[in-house]
């Protein structure tokens, strides 16, 4: 993966969390990880890791779109993105649109996410 672009391991990325696929998703996660989670918990890799492991997350829809990436110096790169994302969480079936923030960092010649946030996107309708 060292020579893959931002965007080839933000591909990588959507199909390793459609598939809970583990060994990708630790490869592409660095250890020291710092993510906020659309309810405030702060999360870490174990804990994300973990969540696909004991199949707390299950997802069976992930679309992405308005993707942009941000380079920000040669080896930081900041991207948001939207998704559609519809699946299990908790054993309960959720259908959702989320924006993401994410920052890949460039270490030992390896690109891995190292911080990133997630809010839900609430329709203005359902607000009042």
């Amino acid at each position: 993966m060292e020579n893959d672009s931002i965007e080839d391991l933000e591909e990588t990325l959507q199909q390793a969390m459609l598939n809970s696929d583990l060994a990708v998703l630790d490869a592409l996660i660095a250890d020291d990880l710092v993510w906020t989670m659309h309810t405030g918990f702060v999360s870490n890799k174990e804990s994300d890791l973990e969540a696909h492991r004991s199949g707390v997350f299950r997802f069976t829809k992930l679309e992405i779109s308005d993707r942009q990436i941000h380079p920000f110096s040669d080896d930081c790169v900041v991207v948001t993105l939207k998704a559609e994302i519809e699946g299990m969480i908790n054993a309960q079936e959720f259908s959702e649109v989320y924006r993401f923030t994410r920052v890949w960092l460039q270490r030992n010649n390896r690109w891995q996410i190292a911080a990133g946030h997630v809010s839900q996107i609430v329709p203005l309708d359902s607000q009042s």
